[in-house]
């Protein structure tokens, strides 16, 4: 079969004429689980019974499996024999792991974004650090610790690529999950406010090349200070 042939032509008409994409049902469901877990209203080590998920989100028991079995593999849940799905519980090998895909992505959508001189972009930057900084205010420091994911996936949003989008969510869900076992969550959030603000601040001025080194320094201060939180519990 080659490109000439009429019933190519014709699927690729109909395709560029499709206003709208279809997303599998399986992962419409992953990502509402995700996003659960990311917001942290999932928390480490809860049961996921595939009866319940399916009568909430009015999907049948296969589509709930095919979503569970994708975050099994994302490791953001884990499948117990003879005990069912849970919401997994990072080690120490996670946090390095997941700081290796940051320190590339995360920089990386700084360095070279598409959207980095965007308004509308910088905006929702600056709007994550502003949020962190009122619930800090309040003493809210499980809002402070939103706030901070909310930055990060702003951030990657100025590579301005759907896909670095959807892995940075992914990330993001684990991560949630790494700072449910931190003993602090003020100790260990409060001073990365002031460095997310100078980030912010970096990035309206322009200054691009240093909001992204700045932020793999920043990075990398996170890693090393959670694997030594997490050696030690």
């Amino acid at each position: 079969m080659t490109e000439s042939n009429p019933s190519v032509q014709d699927a690729l008409a109909s395709l560029a004429a499709t206003s709208t994409v279809v997303v599998p049902a399986s992962e419409r469901v992953a990502d509402r689980i995700r996003a659960e877990v990311a917001e942290a209203r999932l928390r480490v080590g809860a049961r996921l019974p595939e009866q319940a998920l399916g009568e909430a989100l009015q999907v049948s028991r296969n589509t709930v499996r095919e979503a569970l079995s994708q975050l099994v593999a994302e490791r953001v849940l884990v499948r117990i024999p003879n005990r069912g799905v849970f919401v997994a519980r990072p080690e120490r090998v996670d946090v390095r792991d997941v700081y290796s895909a940051r320190l590339v992505i995360e920089p990386g959508a700084v360095r070279y974004g598409e959207r980095v001189a965007d308004p509308a972009a910088l905006a929702a930057v600056a709007r994550a650090v502003d949020t962190g900084r009122s619930a800090a205010a309040t003493g809210d420091w499980v809002g402070v610790a939103a706030a901070n994911q909310h930055f990060h996936r702003a951030v990657v949003a100025l590579a301005g690529s759907p896909r670095l989008d959807r892995e940075m969510g992914r990330l993001l869900a684990e991560m949630r999950l790494v700072f449910q076992r931190m003993p602090g969550v003020r100790e260990f959030h409060e001073p990365y406010l002031t460095r997310n603000g100078e980030i912010a601040e970096l990035l309206a001025d322009g200054a691009i090349e240093k909001a992204a080194d700045e932020l793999a320094r920043y990075l990398v201060t996170a890693r090393d200070q959670l694997l030594d939180a997490y050696a030690r519990l």
